[in-house]
């Protein structure tokens, strides 16, 4: 359940977000994608409210390109939908890499 969860939401996102268009380089923008996801499952187990992760993250000042920050909001309710146990049990961002690479 939880795979298809991820497929589904790689899926979507890279149909959904422009900011995610070809960037030329699979692997980089793979890599970034699962940077946006970890700071994503940080904000959760670092009890901010669902409403204000995008500012969370942003002021953060992460490491990603700017355009990357678009689709936080496409991560954010994925991730909070999740049990807590599951969030701390999984490496989100791994996840994340490894469906984005195989697809």
């Amino acid at each position: 359940m939880k795979l298809l969860s991820v497929t589904m939401m790689v899926a979507y996102v890279s149909v959904a977000a422009p900011a995610w268009a070809v960037i030329g380089d699979a692997e980089v923008n793979c890599a970034y994608q699962a940077d946006v996801v970890q700071a994503v499952r940080q904000a959760r187990l670092n009890r901010v409210k669902e409403r204000s992760v995008a500012d969370h993250v942003a002021a953060s000042a992460p490491a990603w390109p700017e355009k990357y920050n678009a689709v936080v909001p496409l991560v954010t309710p994925w991730v909070y939908e999740m049990k807590m146990r599951d969030v701390k049990a999984n490496d989100l961002g791994a996840a994340w890499k490894e469906m984005c690479l195989g697809s």
